[in-house]
């Protein structure tokens, strides 16, 4: 079954000093570097999304800004696509299906920001469109939420999304894990 990476808004303004910092983004970036590595060493597709805010009152990932690059961790490579989007689906209003499809892969291998919004919506769709998925949850991140005057810690938020994806959207991994025990071929 053919694999394809999806590294879903690995950008500045996620890290140290962007716009929209998460809890954990630096080591969950360096985990997706590993995972890079081992899809290009395998000669597997990469597909990089990217999110470039088109909403009114939008704070982050602003057009022509640099918290809108992909990080240097993840840096495309030429041959690698990069999609722009434009909303937390991953598929909504962009080529992504066609271009998987195109590509023959069978199952996504997801990682990024945020686990509760862009992986989780993105990876429920691609469970939708008949794909195969694995989510790396030590290459995502999330940031802390409020609901109704709780605070939710970060960890909790991402725990609590991977557990609901678990079944039965995804397989849910460490990078260790997926690297160990597939074959990238």
């Amino acid at each position: 079954m053919k694999k394809g990476l999806l590294l879903i808004d690995i950008q500045n303004d996620y890290f140290t000093g962007g716009n929209m910092e998460l809890i954990g983004m630096e080591q969950a970036a360096h985990n997706a570097g590993l995972l890079l590595q081992a899809f290009r060493a395998a000669q597997l597709p990469v597909f990089h999304m990217q999110h470039i805010a088109k909403r009114s009152g939008a704070t982050f990932f602003l057009p022509g800004t640099k918290g809108a690059e992909i990080h240097k961790s993840v840096a495309p490579q030429t041959g690698e696509v990069v999609i722009e989007k434009h909303f937390p689906n991953s598929f909504r209003d962009t080529d992504l299906l066609s271009i998987l499809k195109r590509s023959e892969v069978e199952e996504v291998v997801i990682c990024g920001a945020m686990s509760h919004m862009c992986v989780d919506a993105t990876t429920r769709a691609a469970f939708d469109f008949g794909f195969r998925c694995t989510v790396i949850e030590d290459a995502c991140a999330t940031r802390n939420l409020e609901h109704k005057g709780v605070l939710v810690e970060a960890r909790i938020v991402h725990a609590a999304f991977m557990a609901a994806l678990a079944v039965p959207y995804a397989k849910v991994m460490s990078v260790n894990e997926f690297i160990g025990k597939y074959s990238m071929k």
